[in-house]
């Protein structure tokens, strides 16, 4: 059972079970689907601050916490029982487009030129982590709700602003891996 566990699986597996997250939530209590919030809840069970934000009832929403931590579990037996030793294949094209940009060390699915900790303090860093990591924070909180609450949860809903949400992230994704990266790896070189 384990070595079958351990087989690259077709990815419509994951689409799948993904699906079927947002029915089994609207039978388990009509709850919603998304993990941006679970900052939110965190932030107000354990820090006793006297903002409005954070003066809601977190522990209805604490199922969503527990969600989040599965995924942090899974994420581990993942990675350190369940890993396919084999070599992770990269799309020809993926890596030639990577070179281009000076990519070359692809040992692992992210390249140590960007996500290696050496760079953490560099100017790469600062852009990458820093910067990108405020982004990303500021378009959840701009657009209440992030990828997985929209894309997933609001558009199986049918609510426009999860539409206009999902095309913006899809937009933003697209211009930024055409435009935005060769862009800034030109500006590091």
């Amino acid at each position: 059972m384990i070595e079958f566990l351990k087989q690259p699986w077709h990815w419509s597996v994951a689409g799948v079970l993904i699906g079927l997250t947002v029915p089994t939530l609207l039978l388990l209590g009509n709850k919603t689907f998304g993990l941006s919030s679970n900052l939110r809840h965190i932030c107000a069970a354990v820090i006793p601050a006297n903002l409005d934000f954070f003066k809601y009832d977190w522990k209805k929403e604490s199922w969503n916490l527990f969600f989040a931590g599965g995924i942090l579990v899974g994420g581990f037996i993942g990675t350190h029982l369940l890993s396919n030793p084999n070599e992770i294949v990269v799309n020809e094209k993926t890596i030639a487009d990577l070179k281009e940009l000076g990519l070359t060390d692809f040992a692992g699915m992210l390249p140590s030129e960007i996500f290696d900790i050496k760079y953490l303090f560099s100017l790469k860093g600062l852009i990458f982590f820093v910067f990108g990591g405020f982004l990303v924070g500021f378009g959840t909180r701009y657009a209440n709700g992030c990828t997985s609450g929209h894309a997933i949860m609001g558009l199986s809903n049918l609510q426009v602003p999860s539409l206009i949400a999902t095309i913006t992230f899809m937009a933003g994704g697209i211009l930024m891996t055409h435009f935005g990266l060769p862009l800034i790896f030109n500006l590091l070189k």
